[in-house]
C-alpha cells in the first residue's frame, strides 16, 4: 500500500476547500443540457424522444461514479481530477464538433456516447474533491459535503449567467467554453487539491470559517440568481454585464479569505494538543496512506477509560481490546465502519439509500432534463429563469441537509457518548459486586473446608 506526504499546516485544508468550490463549480456542467438541448433539436433534426434519449445519456454519465470511488483510493487526487478533465475535453469537444457542424454526418449513438463521456467528468471531479475535503476536515463531514454539494447545485445559475451575459446566448459558444474553459480551470486547481494534515477539531475558530464559508455561498446563489433574472427583463450595456459577472467571480473566490485571513492574522493563542490530535499525529510521520477512511471510529477507551484506572478488570479489557482492533475478532463490519462493496451489497442499509436516492434524484433530473420543453409548453419560450429557480432550489436543498445531517450526527454522537459512560458505570458496578460476591464464597467455602 503506496504512503503519500500530507501537506502540514492550518492553512492548506481551506486552500483547498477554496479550490474545491471552483472544482465543484466545474462539476456542476450536465445541468447545462436545457441550454443547448434546443440546439442539438434545431441543428442536428432531432425529434423530441431522441431528444430525450440524449438527456438519458446526460444523467447515465452523471451518475456513473463507481470508478472515480475506487481510484480515489489507489490514487492521488490530481490523477483523479486529470481523468476528468480528458473525458470533459473529450466529450464536450465532439459535441461543440458536431452543432457548430465542423464535422457533419457523425452518427447518433456517436453523439450519445460522446455525451456520456462529457458528463462522467462530473462523477470524477466530484468525487476527486469531496473524498479529499472529507478527509482533510474528518470533524465537519457533514459541513464539508454540503457546502461542496450546495456550489455544485448553483452552477447552473452561474452558468446561465456566463451564457446570457458573457457568451450571447450561443449554444456553440457554450459548448466550446464546457470543451476548454472547464479542463482548465480543473487544471489549474489541481495542485491546491491534495490530502492535507486535517484540521484540529479542538480549534475554536473553524466554526466560524465553515459559517463565513456557508453565508458566502448563499450570498453567491441569492445574487447570481438576482442578476440573471434582471437581465431578462432589463436591457444591459456589456460593461455592466462584464461587471456583475466580476462580481459574481468575487463571490465565487470568497472562501479564499479564510487561509488569507489565517496568514495575514495568525493565531496567537496555542492550541490544545490531545493525544490523538492530527498535530500530534503530523509531528510523529507526516504521512498517511491514501485509503484512509472517512469514517474514523472513536477510541471506546476515551470515553470509558476514566473508570478502570485504578483498578484491573481483565474481562473489560479484552473487550475493550477487541474494540480497538488490538484483537482481531471475525465479524462483519458494523454501521458506522468502512464496507467493502461486497459487503455493501447485501446490507439493507445500502439498498435503502440507494431507493431514497433513486426517488430523489431520479425526479430532480427528469425534470432538468425536459425543462426546456416545460417552459415551451407553459409559454416561456427562454429557459434561463427557470434553470435558475430549478437551481436556486438545488442549492438550498443541498447545503441546507448537510448542516441538518451535521447537526444529527453531533446529537447523536453525543447520545452514543452519555451511554457510554452510563454502561461504564454499570459494568464497574456490576464487576466489583461480582468480586466481593466472588471473595464471600471462597471465605465461605474456605471456613467449611476448616
Amino acid at each position: 500500500m503506496r504512503n503519500i506526504a500530507l501537506k502540514a499546516g492550518s492553512r492548506p485544508p481551506w486552500v483547498g476547500l477554496a479550490a474545491a468550490v471552483w472544482v465543484e463549480i466545474a462539476a456542476g456542467n450536465a445541468y447545462n443540457f436545457p441550454l443547448y438541448s434546443p440546439a442539438l433539436k434545431s441543428v442536428l433534426g432531432y425529434n423530441q424522444q431522441q431528444l430525450t434519449i440524449l438527456g438519458v445519456a446526460n444523467d447515465i454519465g452523471e451518475s456513473v461514479g463507481l470508478l472515480p470511488g475506487i481510484a480515489c483510493n489507489k490514487f492521488p487526487p490530481w490523477a483523479v481530477l486529470l481523468v476528468g478533465v480528458v473525458l470533459c475535453f473529450l466529450g464536450y469537444g465532439v459535441i461543440w464538433l458536431t452543432v457548430s457542424q465542423t464535422i457533419t454526418g457523425l452518427p447518433y449513438w456517436v453523439l450519445w456516447i460522446a455525451l456520456v463521456v462529457a458528463t462522467n467528468s462530473n462523477a470524477w471531479f466530484g468525487t476527486a474533491v469531496l473524498v479529499t475535503n472529507m478527509r482533510n476536515f474528518p470533524l465537519s463531514r457533514g459541513t464539508v459535503s454540503g457546502i461542496l454539494k450546495g456550489y455544485a447545485g448553483i452552477a447552473a445559475a452561474i452558468y446561465t449567467v456566463l451564457y446570457n451575459m458573457v457568451l450571447q446566448n450561443s449554444a456553440t459558444t457554450l459548448l466550446l467554453f464546457l470543451a476548454l474553459g472547464i479542463p482548465l480551470i480543473c487544471l489549474v486547481t489541481t495542485y491546491f487539491i491534495r490530502a492535507c494534515t486535517p484540521a484540529s477539531g479542538e480549534d475554536s475558530s473553524e466554526h466560524g470559517h465553515f459559517v463565513f464559508t456557508q453565508a458566502a455561498s448563499v450570498f453567491l446563489a441569492i445574487y447570481v440568481v438576482a442578476i440573471s433574472i434582471t437581465s431578462d427583463y432589463v436591457s444591459l450595456s456589456d460593461a455592466l454585464s462584464y461587471i456583475l459577472v466580476a462580481i459574481m467571480v468575487v463571490f465565487m473566490l470568497s472562501p479564499l479569505a479564510i487561509p488569507v485571513k489565517m496568514t495575514l492574522f495568525p493565531a496567537t493563542k496555542k492550541r490544545i494538543r490531545s493525544a490523538g490530535s492530527s498535530d500530534s499525529l503530523a509531528q510523529e510521520g507526516g504521512d498517511s496512506t491514501q485509503t484512509d477512511p472517512l469514517l474514523t471510529p472513536s477510541s471506546s477507551a476515551a470515553y470509558l477509560g476514566s473508570f478502570y484506572e485504578t483498578e484491573d478488570f481483565s474481562d473489560v479489557e479484552i473487550l475493550l481490546a477487541i474494540g480497538e482492533g488490538a484483537v482481531k475478532e471475525k465479524r462483519r463490519p458494523r454501521r458506522g465502519e468502512d464496507f467493502k462493496l461486497g459487503e455493501a451489497f447485501v446490507k439493507a442499509d445500502f439498498w435503502l439509500l440507494w431507493f431514497v436516492y433513486f426517488l430523489g434524484v431520479g425526479a430532480g433530473v427528469t425534470v432538468l432534463n425536459n425543462l426546456a420543453q416545460i417552459g415551451v409548453a407553459l409559454g416561456v419560450n427562454d429557459t434561463t429563469e427557470l434553470l435558475c429557480l430549478f437551481s436556486l432550489c438545488n442549492f438550498a436543498g443541498r447545503l441546507g441537509s448537510g448542516v441538518l445531517s451535521e447537526h444529527y450526527v453531533r446529537s447523536l454522537l453525543l447520545c452514543s457518548y452519555l451511554r457510554s459512560i452510563k454502561l461504564g458505570r454499570k459494568c464497574k458496578c456490576f464487576l466489583v459486586l461480582f468480586e466481593k460476591f466472588q471473595t464471600t464464597v471462597e471465605v465461605f467455602v474456605s471456613a467449611y473446608m476448616t
